[in-house]
């Protein structure tokens, strides 16, 4: 879920109803978020939890070109 919550994109199953195009489909950035998340447990204190840390490895894709889908 925080994945989900810290991209600032429509992407996959994550879709947002503030980032989609005007007839409904997922807008992607794909410039500022071609890659894959890891997130790293740190802990805290009930009264001072810890601060996830993000993990970002790069995506590339040289046989098949990074693309939006369009269903319509």
């Amino acid at each position: 879920m925080l994945d989900a919550l810290d991209r600032d994109e429509s992407c996959g199953a994550h879709f947002r109803e503030d980032h989609q195009t005007e007839g409904g489909e997922a807008q992607r950035d794909d410039e500022n978020w071609a890659f894959v998340s890891a997130w790293e447990h740190v802990p805290g204190t009930p009264e001072h939890p810890g601060t996830p840390i993000r993990h970002a490895e790069p995506l590339s894709f040289e046989t098949v070109p990074l693309q939006t889908r369009n269903y319509k």
